[in-house]
């Protein structure tokens, strides 16, 4: 082994032991120790993703995978191989009940669109398997409700990929801005994503390719006509299969803010918006929206604009805490606080691991400011397994910043203020929105909450 590839191997290592330092001294010897058998459902752009981050940080053997497209389920299995230890091809499958039915699994990785995230998550629990699934949890609050009391009930631990919370700048403005009190007196929060992420094509009807299943892809939604490959963008611009830019996005920058501020179920909930300005679209997801979570003493406020331009171009998807000494700012690439008066300007930009783990340099698609966040965030799920423990971003803190999104789209639909009492799982006074907390499945496939 050549001196540069002994100093790579030396700063991944020392890399991967300052995440589990923070871990405590038994958690981290057990993850190290402890190899896990692997699956994954949905091997597309963060399936791959985040089953090459787990790679990176643990001795797992990826030893199943299972995708609708025999195309990308090919290519992920060639990836694993690539980089798991053993070298091993992960057996493959079309249909993730065949997958688990083996029940020889004791982690699975779910990057399938948000449509499939609650029946694969029950599954897999059932199955025996802890579970690590993208956000949002579910694409409605019935299905959200449903994964929590599936984890509660078989005791696995569920961690939810809003990996903000194990993001190293993120902690380090929790505790030395949010914390140690530099803010004062927290009233406002602001969340805003400006990019322009929407799919704005309205391509017509096509053959389905024959390597897709689009009929098991679509499952329990709606089955819309077949425009080209869904993957990656393509699905997220319909609400059969998403919650929209607030459930992708807002879910993120909301989870942060209610982790730093611990902050849980806001007291009301509402939004306007819709298509404003990009109506030649075949999307149906609102192009501009603004929501508005009420707490006492605090409002936390959403936007997004997928058109236009944004007021701070240093902050396009970002929050801001506003207190009255000071102001917090932080997006994925860094973070500044600013004082009122006579303090100090304080700002961190992200952890790249570039030297530690150059394979991510040429690992297509990688979102790079992310990396070092879900490497610890897989960390903290593999701790909580060993210990027993919660994960900091456990399938009940992932239920509720998801479910407060997917009620904000309810807010913007119905036109009202919504009240959810999470005792009772219900909205307070609305018979009609209650009658949305549930959508309607495709038969023959039987919605979780019975």
């Amino acid at each position: 082994m050549s001196l540069k590839m002994n100093r790579r191997s030396f700063l991944q290592v020392a890399s991967a032991s300052a995440a589990l330092a923070a871990l405590g001294a038994d958690a981290a010897d057990a993850v190290q120790q402890s190899v896990k058998r692997v699956g994954v459902i949905g091997t597309g752009w963060y399936g791959k993703s985040d089953v090459c981050r787990l790679i990176q940080v643990a001795p797992v053997e990826v030893v199943s995978i299972c995708d609708v497209d025999a195309n990308m389920l090919a290519g992920a299995a060639e990836l694993i191989s690539q980089r798991q230890k053993s070298g091993k091809v992960p057996r493959t499958y079309r249909d993730y009940r065949e997958m688990l039915a083996e029940k020889d699994l004791d982690i699975v990785l779910i990057g399938t669109p948000d449509h499939w995230h609650a029946l694969t998550a029950i599954a897999a629990i059932e199955a025996g398997a802890h579970v690590y699934v993208q956000k949002p949890t579910a694409v409605d609050v019935r299905e959200s409700e449903a994964m929590l009391d599936a984890a509660r009930r078989h005791n696995r631990v569920v961690q939810v990929g809003t990996q903000r919370r194990s993001t190293p700048h993120f902690i380090s403005a929790k505790k030395n801005v949010v914390q140690a009190g530099l803010l004062g007196k927290v009233a406002h929060v602001d969340l805003c994503c400006y990019y322009h992420m929407r799919m704005n094509e309205n391509p017509p009807e096509a053959p389905i390719p024959d390597f897709l299943d689009y009929e098991m892809w679509t499952g329990p939604a709606p089955l819309r006509p077949y425009t080209k490959l869904p993957h990656r963008g393509w699905w997220r611009a319909f609400m059969e299969y998403s919650n929209g830019i607030t459930g992708d996005m807002c879910v993120h920058m909301f989870d942060a803010a209610r982790w730093m501020l611990g902050l849980g179920w806001p007291k009301r909930i509402a939004s306007t918006g819709g298509i404003f300005v990009q109506k030649e679209s075949a999307a149906n997801t609102s192009d501009t929206q603004t929501a508005t979570f009420t707490y006492d003493d605090l409002t936390v406020t959403w936007q997004h604009r997928t058109w236009g331009s944004s007021p701070d171009p240093e902050y396009p998807w970002a929050l801001t805490i506003c207190g009255d000494k000071g102001t917090l700012q932080a997006n994925l690439e860094h973070y500044d606080f600013t004082p009122l008066g006579d303090g100090q300007p304080i700002h961190e930009d992200c952890l790249y691991e570039r030297e530690q783990y150059p394979e991510d340099l040429t690992e297509k698609d990688i979102e790079l400011y992310a990396a070092s966040a879900s490497r610890r965030h897989m960390l903290d799920f593999l701790a909580a397994i060993e210990t027993g423990s919660r994960p900091c971003a456990d399938i009940e803190e992932g239920h509720i910043s998801s479910a407060s999104c997917i009620l904000a789209n309810l807010a913007m639909k119905t036109g009202r203020t919504l009240e959810y009492d999470p005792v009772k799982r219900e909205l307070v006074d609305d018979p009609e929105a209650n009658a949305l907390l549930r959508r309607p499945y495709r038969e023959p496939w039987q919605h979780p909450a019975g």
